[in-house]
């Protein structure tokens, strides 16, 4: 039997990522040899970290934070959309060249309208977060939710947005993704869901 292909997710801290599961079955449904699995990457050692994987045969990375800057910088070649994002989440491995694409903003349009049912164009969004993967956000690099209004906040702002939500729909606990969530789906004293006039 051939040696598996060789993958992971490369971030720090990494314990925590669901990628190397969530690959692995993808893996084993559709007959891939290959191995996927994380990789932690001292802060001030991503590019080390990159090389080496490429020096033991590694494909391909899945980029994670906080590298995925670095990841755009490092690559050799970028895809247009992680051009326009200056951030890359996957990095493609071919003879040594890597090549780095950023699939945040069309995997999270693709989940909201496809899975969740809910057109974006012309909605007025509202995306916490200022990190790699919100710059993948095609709002911000361009893409394709037509004419929609979006605000883009860091994470300051976001607990700040959250707590006010939180008030809002009577939440008494911490701000959590999940309260949050909550809030945005039932809160009708605010317009985040509704086109901007």
């Amino acid at each position: 039997m051939a040696r598996p292909d060789r993958y992971a997710v490369i971030g720090h801290p990494v314990a925590h990522s669901k990628s190397p599961a969530i690959h692995s079955a993808f893996a084993a449904q559709t007959g891939q040899n290959l191995c996927y699995e994380r990789l932690l990457a001292p802060l001030d050692g991503f590019a080390a970290a990159v090389r080496t994987f490429i020096e033991q045969g590694g494909k391909g990375l899945n980029v994670t934070l906080p590298f995925k800057v670095e990841a755009h910088a490092l690559a050799d070649t970028l895809t247009p959309r992680a051009s326009s994002a200056g951030a890359v989440n996957t990095l493609k491995i071919t003879d040594g060249h890597i090549l780095g694409d950023n699939t945040d903003g069309a995997g999270l349009v693709t989940d909201i309208e496809r899975n969740a049912g809910v057109a974006l164009s012309g909605k007025r969004i509202l995306l916490l977060g200022a990190g790699g993967a919100a710059r993948g956000d095609p709002a911000v690099a361009g893409g394709a939710t037509g004419s929609a209004d979006h605000r883009q906040s860091n994470a300051g702002e976001s607990r700040r947005v959250g707590a006010r939500i939180c008030a809002i729909c009577g939440c008494d606990r911490s701000v959590r993704l999940r309260c949050l969530a909550r809030a945005l789906r039932h809160c009708h004293q605010c317009d985040l869901g509704q086109p901007r006039q």
